[in-house]
């Protein structure tokens, strides 16, 4: 009985015919494999079966030359760096183009902190008329006008006059 279960351990039960089960699956492969019309419509084929790879190369290359020759007419068409710069559409900065946006908010910055000492230096209206940038007439004081801005329209409007500080 030991001589049996030892001779159970040394029989090969692999089939006998590996053609028969590769046949299996290639037949199996085979019934899977996609239509051409799916495989057109994936890019996989470029033309439909049955057409010769010549013409195929020579339809890819004209689609190829096509397009060079639309590519090149529309840069022709583009207007040159310094109209774009006229009309806002780039900027005259020659800074990399992550740092223009920082560029921009400290020009900002400069300009209103500029503005500000301006103002802050700004001459009294009585200083003005003494060295006759603004004349008055005679016996008036200087006058202030308040406006006001309709939701309508963008145009300011005087609301009223008001005499002297």
């Amino acid at each position: 009985m030991a001589d049996a279960q030892a001779a159970e351990g040394l029989i090969d039960t692999a089939p006998l015919s590996p053609i028969r089960e590769r046949t299996n699956t290639l037949e199996h492969a085979l019934l899977k494999r996609p239509e051409p019309k799916d495989l057109l419509d994936r890019g996989i084929l470029h033309a439909p079966p049955g057409v010769a790879a010549a013409v195929q190369l020579k339809q890819h290359e004209l689609e190829k030359s096509m397009a060079k020759d639309a590519l090149k007419t529309h840069l022709a068409k583009r207007p040159e760096k310094e109209t774009l710069i006229q009309r806002n559409i780039l900027s005259a900065s020659s800074a990399a183009p992550q740092i223009q946006a920082h560029q921009k908010e400290l020009e900002r910055s400069m300009l209103e902190d500029s503005l500000k000492d301006k103002l802050a230096h700004r001459p009294q209206p009585a200083e003005v008329i003494e060295k006759g940038i603004l004349n008055v007439c005679a016996g008036s004081q200087p006058m202030r006008i308040q406006l006001s801005k309709h939701n309508s329209s963008d145009k300011l409007e005087p609301i009223g006059v008001f005499e002297g500080r």
